[in-house]
């Protein structure tokens, strides 16, 4: 080898071991501390593999604060008051919830709301028990069943009236579940001021009914 060619191998070893030197010098190795393309080949592999991979672990996204995100859910009502003048309304949609509120007007209006709400429970208890009619509107017309159902259906209601506003808002309570009156799963009740004798578990008394199942 000539002279020229051992003074070029020289140099070459001095800027590589320099090179590893500054490397070493550094507790962290970033991708943006290698030198250029040229030169890696003159790193130990070890050292490429650490660098490529903490490169790896920085993240692309950074997760907002617990406290800076945006809380999707509704606020949920304090009582059951509250819920029914967010849900009071003169209309319904669908027949089944027009023969629930329906049946809500004429068993239960003037009583307090968790009564009126019991009443709705139990014909939506009915409904689904299989040892009722299973839809709703035929709970409330099944016959002897209802005092208010006259030849198959409803009397007049007066639509425009606070009583009609708040069982169409206890009928959408009752339906989705927002509230519980506190019945359960009772099938049956009777107004306070008569007395049937059923042989029947009692489960409450609100407003002008007893609830049992």
């Amino acid at each position: 080898m000539s002279i020229g060619s051992k003074a070029a191998v020289a140099a070459l070893s001095i800027l590589s071991l320099a090179g590893l030197s500054m490397v070493s010098s550094t507790s962290a190795v970033t991708a943006s501390a290698l030198p250029d393309t040229q030169e890696v080949s003159l790193l130990p592999q070890s050292v490429i593999d650490a660098a490529v991979a903490e490169q790896a672990a920085i993240p692309t996204v950074i997760e907002a604060p617990e406290e800076d995100k945006i809380q999707d859910e509704a606020p949920k009502a304090s009582s059951l008051a509250e819920l029914v003048r967010l849900h009071s309304a003169t209309s319904v949609e669908g027949r089944e919830a027009e023969c629930l509120a329906g049946a809500i007007y004429f068993e239960s209006k003037g009583e307090p709301l968790v009564g009126q709400l019991a009443v709705a429970e139990v014909i939506l208890n009915r409904a689904k028990s299989g040892r009722f009619p299973s839809s709703v509107c035929g709970v409330i017309f099944q016959p002897s069943q209802f005092s208010f159902v006259r030849g198959g259906s409803f009397p007049p209601i007066m639509k425009s009236s606070r009583a009609w506003r708040e069982a169409v808002a206890i009928s959408t309570i009752a339906t989705n579940k927002l509230w519980s009156s506190g019945v359960g799963k009772a099938l049956f009740f009777h107004a306070d001021h008569v007395s049937p004798g059923w042989r029947l578990t009692r489960v409450a008394a609100l407003g002008n009914h007893i609830f049992y199942r």
